[in-house]
């Protein structure tokens, strides 16, 4: 009977794949198993298997070519998470697997491009082909991407197509393994010295050479049969050469061992955790009551409250149950500070998870996840929820609101915590929510009962939350008492603070030197020829930048409209905020904390560290600055412009305008006296700004849930947006109008647009939008069928088959 093997591929493809087993791989398949398949005509991929049976497709089926594990890479329980993330978010289980698994885990074919030996000689050749040829002559088999270098041709697929249907090259795959295990060279006797007689015989044979004696002697002495080679040759004084001479003797061998991964605390570095106040301990007690009736609990508490703490105390708890703690962050940024606090207490039981590892470390992470001694506790941002937890007991999801959790693009775009609480249900574990300025979602699940609610109202040892002062920058610029971007009770309090030898925090959430480029005779501005989006200046890179594709242009030195040279920027970033500040406070030590400035892996750990321990006196960052750090000489926080975060065109700006606030405000006065905020903006009277002043997030949660509640949207409903792209705007166009007629006979009311969004075109893409509102007690798995048969139907219309519709679940 023949057996077969059903596989997700890591491609954006809808439904499974069916390949046959050869028989010699029957026996040791199993679910979870990473495979080597074909796929089209060339291509090979690694699979995930995750169905065996003996029912034969309608279809001829090749065979799998290889088997990658000897025991499955993907556990049941993970792939039951795919599955739900799969059918939640409406994407394929190939975006879910590609971005679940590290990039060394996922082997894939490069295409090579070799001459052909018995090609015709007399062929009439373009230029581009001609080009080609040439750059294979010097190197006979290059891939693709070298060869499109080396060539200097941009069409470089239309000429190796054209070549390869004149039978001068030919194509071939070979596989890409990305990821080696770090090994280490070791030593150990040979098996010709397994006696006691082998041994002296041995050294009798050596008693003319003192050094290799010296070293077998060495590694005989050891407690191990087998020790690293560069300790050996360290501890024995020998030399390379002295060990190669008894290798060749046959009395040694040398070989390769696989590096462990570990994270051995430095000696002296361990410590108890710090005992709870007796606040703590009451909310720590009332989390514990309320995990008895509710499997999720949200513990709101103020900036500073000592949430961590109790944290830490309920993962010693879940420790002493034998269960395994995801502690999910939401920036890479926090793991740094917080993973030194936690490795004090759990030392070797912590493994930490993000994307600025390299891909060897993360997929030694998730193979030492698998292993029989896997990390009880793992440290981690979104992506850590895909890790392999077979014991899992407690989810932590700290700072539980911010907008990092949501993955944005590419597919799979889930949201993090969401998933989070659905691994924890299916793991039959707890979660616990955290955050001083909950999301509205959350705080309204706790408000009716589905989630408990836990409240810590007073900071860690009684400290005051710190006093607010509103500037009306318009008032103080009408009265030309601005210092360009700072008011002159901001600059006041900033000389205090650095009088006083404390620290100061500069909010503005805008990178780059200034948003817009303007000439001031003619209006002109520079925007990106890819995308509908000015461009931002960045002096220190001394280029315009696009920040929706990446793209760098010149700055212009005269305007290329009108010719004139009044080209000046409008709007500031972090970068001219640095550059003025240092002007007007030359004695200060100032760094910037932006994506600019944290681009290397050890970037944003230098400049907190810098900042932690004194040799930074301002630290000017975007919402960086805002999440969950801790600085115990912080005693001054500027917001610099509250407006722009006001302005957006969300439903959610006022939410996430008072959350951003908040937060930063509550990184003044960690510790001994009162810290203090000032709040620059250009609407005093705003009443997301007063909520922010008076610490009222009550107040701005039964504000916003009633207008939203008025108005049909998150959390009273489930808002999916649907996106139309095509390179034709009047495709798009078109496509929108007839995929929204389709919709709203489904659906009726709950379709809204098309649109064009505020950013209508990106990477050459037009875009246009429509939003589905969907009642929270419908099933999201009808939803996402009924859509995938309307988007099916609407894609097989003529001129519309090259066009992309992807979905972005709340």
């Amino acid at each position: 009977m023949s057996q077969y093997a059903d596989v997700i591929l890591p491609l954006p493809l809808a439904g499974t794949f069916t390949y046959a087993l050869p028989e010699e791989m029957r026996e040791k398949m199993q679910v979870g198993q990473r495979v080597i398949v074909p796929f089209g005509t060339r291509k090979f991929y690694t699979a995930i298997v995750v169905r065996l049976h003996e029912e034969k497709p309608p279809y001829p089926t090749k065979p799998i070519s290889e088997v990658l594990d000897a025991r499955p890479s993907v556990l049941t329980g993970q792939l039951r998470l795919w599955k739900w993330v799969s059918e939640y978010y409406l994407c394929a289980m190939g975006d879910v697997f590609k971005a679940a698994l590290p990039s060394g885990l996922k082997l894939e074919s490069e295409s090579t491009i070799q001459l052909c030996t018995d090609r015709e000689t007399e062929i009439s050749l373009t230029t581009n082909e001609e080009k080609v040829l040439q750059a294979l002559s010097s190197k006979p088999e290059q891939t693709l991407s070298s060869l499109q270098k080396l060539a200097g041709v941009k069409s470089i697929l239309s000429t190796i197509k054209s070549l390869l249907e004149k039978g001068v090259v030919m194509m071939k795959e070979e596989m890409r393994r990305t990821y080696r295990p770090r090994t280490v060279s070791y030593v150990r006797t040979a098996a010709t010295l397994s006696s006691e007689e082998q041994l002296h015989a041995a050294l009798d044979a050596l008693r003319r050479s003192p050094q290799q004696t010296k070293l077998l002697t060495t590694l005989l002495c050891q407690p191990a049969p087998e020790m690293a080679r560069d300790a050996l040759l360290l501890e024995s004084g020998c030399s390379q050469s002295v060990l190669k001479e008894l290798c060749k003797k046959g009395f040694l061998e040398i070989f390769d061992k696989t590096l462990e991964i570990t994270s051995t605390p430095e000696p002296g570095e361990m410590g108890e955790a710090a005992p709870l106040t007796d606040i703590q301990k009451k909310a720590m007690e009332n989390i514990l009551m309320q995990w008895k009736e509710h499997d999720v609990c949200l513990l709101h508490g103020v900036t500073s409250s000592g949430k961590t703490e109790i944290y830490i105390h309920l993962m010693l708890r879940a420790l002493e149950e034998g269960k395994q703690v995801l502690f999910m962050l939401p920036e890479i940024v926090l793991t740094a500070q917080l993973t030194a606090r936690l490795r004090r207490v759990f030392g070797q039981r912590l493994g930490v998870y993000h994307s600025r590892h390299t891909d060897r470390e993360r997929v030694e992470l998730y193979q030492k996840m698998l292993s029989d001694a896997p990390y009880d506790i793992v440290v981690g941002v979104r992506s850590s929820l895909f890790l392999p937890l077979r014991k899992l007991g407690l989810v932590i999801i700290d700072e539980e609101h911010e907008t990092s959790f949501k993955q944005q693009d590419p597919a799979p775009r889930y949201h993090a915590r969401n998933a989070a609480l659905v691994l924890a249900r299916m793991a039959g574990a707890k979660a616990l929510l955290g955050s001083a300025t909950p999301s509205l979602e959350s705080y309204r699940n706790a408000l009716t009962g589905k989630y408990g609610l836990v409240t810590l109202k007073t900071r860690y040892a009684g400290l005051a939350l710190p006093d607010i002062e509103v500037v009306d920058v318009q008032e103080m610029r009408r009265k030309k008492l601005m210092s360009g971007f700072f008011s002159p009770q901001l600059l006041a309090h900033i000389r205090s603070a650095l009088e006083q030898r404390q620290q100061v925090i500069l909010f503005q959430n805008r990178r780059g030197y200034a948003p817009v480029l303007e000439c001031r005779e003619c209006g002109w501005t520079p925007r990106c020829q890819r995308c509908d989006v000015s461009l931002t200046v960045h002096r220190g890179f001394r280029q315009m930048v696009c920040h929706y594709c990446g793209a760098t242009y010149d700055i212009p030195s005269v305007c290329p409209n009108c010719q004139s040279l009044s080209l000046s920027s409008r709007g500031y970033g972090t970068e001219r905020v640095e550059e003025q500040l240092a002007a007007i406070l030359p004695e200060a030590r100032i760094a910037r904390m932006d994506l600019d400035t944290t681009r290397s892996k050890q970037s944003y750990e230098q400049i907190l560290n810098d900042f932690e321990e004194g040799r930074t006196d301002i630290l000017i960052g975007t919402q960086m600055v805002t999440k969950g750090l801790d600085f115990d000489r912080v005693s001054l926080v500027g917001i610099l412009s509250a407006d722009t975060m006001l302005a957006q065109p969300d439903f959610r700006s006022y939410e996430r305008a008072f959350q951003l606030m908040e937060q930063v405000a509550g990184r003044a006065g960690r510790k001994g006296s009162v810290g203090h905020v000032i709040l620059q903006t250009r609407d005093a009277g705003n009443g997301i700004v007063r909520q922010v002043v008076s610490h009222d997030y009550e107040g701005m949660y039964q504000e916003q849930a009633e207008e939203r509640e008025l108005f049909r949207y998150p959390p009273f409903c489930r808002v999916i947006f649907i996106y139309i792209k095509h390179r034709d705007e009047q495709v798009v166009q078109s496509l929108s109008e007839v995929f929204g007629g389709l919709l709203r006979q489904v659906f009726g009311e709950r379709v809204l647009g098309p649109d064009t969004p505020p950013v209508g075109r990106v990477q050459m893409m037009f875009i246009r939008k429509l939003i589905l509102k969907m009642e929270l007690s419908a099933p999201m798995s009808a939803v996402g069928e009924r859509l995938f048969q309307l988007q099916a139907q609407v894609l097989a219309m003529p001129g519309y088959h090259s066009a992309q519709i992807y979905y972005d679940v709340d």
